[in-house]
């Protein structure tokens, strides 16, 4: 180390020289060596850099390298993130899973395998041929199934999601679609015959209850008023009582 010495330093540095850098750390700072050729420079840091972990001492805050094969470390025994061509596992870089495990080429990790699971199979769907119920005495019914999990990439595949069996059925006609039809239409006409006649009905009672209110009010109004009848008491002459 250079005897020239520094207390005004800049950078976050406590103490530093000309020629190494930073000597020291500010507190809570971490203190790292940087290579550039064939010279370290000490440098302070807030965080340490990639392939780098942190230890807080007394003393000092330092950076120290992590293992060759990891990208980021939290110890130097335990790794968060590997460099290319290593899964990570449980805090080690590995070249090849353990057994029982898969290698994740996305996260770069080692992983449980998946296998697939599906769901129950759903009721026989009713006997039909050509998208017929009727008509034929043998078909065919059908039931299907969903995946509810798909599997990894070492995982067992999923299983078939439909099938199909023949069925025998009771054979009956199929009732013709322009009767049938004709029947509908028959329906919904008389429904609105129904519907329109009771709406008729309606509209003749209040028409029937509104010209009766209204042959009232007339007869009211032409019928002249009935005069009081005069009291006889008040109509008789006085007696003369003279004679």
């Amino acid at each position: 180390v250079h005897p020239n010495v520094s207390q005004g330093c800049q950078g976050g540095c406590a103490t530093c020289s000309d020629y190494n850098g930073c000597l020291s750390c500010k507190p809570r700072l971490f203190f790292v060596l940087e290579r550039t050729d064939m010279k370290q420079i000490g440098v302070c840091l807030s965080s340490c850099p990639s392939g780098y972990y942190g230890t807080r001492y007394p003393d000092i805050n330092k950076c120290a390298k992590c293992k060759a094969d990891c990208d980021t470390c939290f110890t130097r025994n335990f790794c968060t993130k590997c460099k290319s061509g290593f899964y990570l596992y449980s805090g080690k870089c590995l070249e090849k899973c353990p057994d029982g495990l898969e290698a994740n080429n996305h996260t770069m990790e080692c992983t449980s395998i998946v296998h697939c699971e599906a769901s129950e199979w759903s009721p026989w769907s009713p006997c039909t041929k050509k998208g017929k119920t009727c008509g034929f005495k043998r078909g065919n019914e059908v039931r299907v199934r969903e995946i509810v999990q798909h599997p990894s990439a070492r995982g067992n595949p999923c299983p078939a999601t439909r099938e199909s069996r023949k069925c025998i059925v009771q054979r009956k006609r199929c009732q013709k679609e322009g009767k049938g039809k004709k029947n509908r239409e028959e329906k919904r006409k008389k429904s609105n015959k129904d519907e329109s006649k009771e709406t008729r009905q309606e509209s003749k009672g209040r028409a029937a209850r509104r010209q009766n209110r209204e042959q009232r009010e007339n007869n009211n109004k032409t019928q002249p008023k009935k005069r009081k009848a005069p009291n006889k008491e008040q109509n008789l002459a006085p007696v003369d009582t003279a004679h």
